[in-house]
């Protein structure tokens, strides 16, 4: 019988886990557009207040599971640290939604493929990580591939619509960096919650009176449990073993695997171009993270640093 083979090294095995997890957490994010294809009444604001509402109870119940009665406790322990990630939360969940009222998909997405080029700038003045050349390299390529896969919708369009989509890279990047720096002394698992909460309050307004039926109210739970709560969760745990590029790399396979849940569960075939900027995407983010550990694995042992 052959030798088992070692257990990889605590760090190397948390960095694979944290890496399958946030994969996990971009396959929940990607299906909300194909649910959202099969509501019958509820539109735009009252989609993101209900998928909002029922985040927060889930994590409110995530909370009240770990700590029983004293569930509100890590809320306040959060701190000021909690309070900025939650308002960081607060505008992902708005700001996309909004912006799609007021420009097309393509601008919005455009914007978004800025995250992981902020994420890697603000991670290197607040938290002096320093970025390999190859994550820059694979920045720039994935940034392309998300252009390549929208260039057919993109147009000048809705200029004030991409300011507002804007704000979803702006936030994910502070959010990311917030969580590497906070995220080993505080538990930001509450921030989620206040950011359904914050959520709530400013689409509660411009979606009343409220349309939705009950066909409608039952997807968007799903979508607020499976497609936010369950992945934002699971992002605040994953955060502290990836530097904040790395997530916020990994977060575009949402993009990636969005026209494929459209196409199984909705029947829309995507264009040759969205197949081929999504291979590219998806080679960057591959390349970026197993290029790194093959050579580390080739070293001799201590000449890895």
């Amino acid at each position: 019988m052959p030798a088992a083979m070692p257990p990889l090294p605590a760090s190397r095995s948390a960095h694979r886990r944290a890496v399958l997890t946030l994969v996990f957490c971009t396959l929940c994010w990607s299906i909300a557009g194909v649910f959202t294809r099969h509501l019958e009444r509820a539109a735009s604001f009252e989609v993101t207040f209900w998928r909002s509402f029922w985040c927060l109870l889930f994590v409110a119940a995530w909370l009240a599971w770990r700590h029983g009665a004293g569930w509100w406790r890590p809320i306040v322990a959060s701190g000021r640290a909690g309070l900025l990630s939650g308002a960081m939360w607060g505008v992902m969940f708005t700001c996309f939604m909004i912006a799609l009222t007021m420009t097309t998909t393509a601008n919005v997405l455009v914007v978004n493929a800025a995250g992981p080029l902020l994420a890697a700038l603000l991670s290197w003045v607040v938290l002096r990580e320093p970025v390999a050349a190859r994550t820059w390299a694979a920045i720039v390529v994935a940034a392309a591939g998300i252009v390549w896969m929208v260039r057919g919708g993109v147009s000048s369009q809705g200029l004030a619509g991409m300011a507002v989509a804007f704000g979803v890279p702006v936030a994910a990047a502070v959010n990311i960096v917030t969580l590497k720096r906070m995220g080993a002394h505080v538990d930001l698992v509450p921030s989620v919650l206040l950011g359904g909460v914050l959520s709530c309050i400013v689409t509660l307004p411009l979606a009343w009176p409220l349309q939705a039926s009950g066909h409608d109210v039952a997807i968007l739970s799903m979508l607020g449990v499976v497609q936010l709560g369950l992945p934002c969760v699971l992002m605040v745990a994953a955060a502290r073993h990836l530097g904040p590029h790395e997530i916020a790399l990994l977060v575009l396979l949402e993009v990636v695997f969005g026209p494929i849940w459209a196409w199984l569960g909705a029947g829309e075939v995507p264009a040759p171009a969205t197949l081929q900027g999504g291979l590219v995407v998806l080679a960057a983010l591959v390349l970026n993270e197993v290029v790194p550990r093959r050579r580390t694995a080739a070293l001799p042992t201590g000449a890895a640093r």
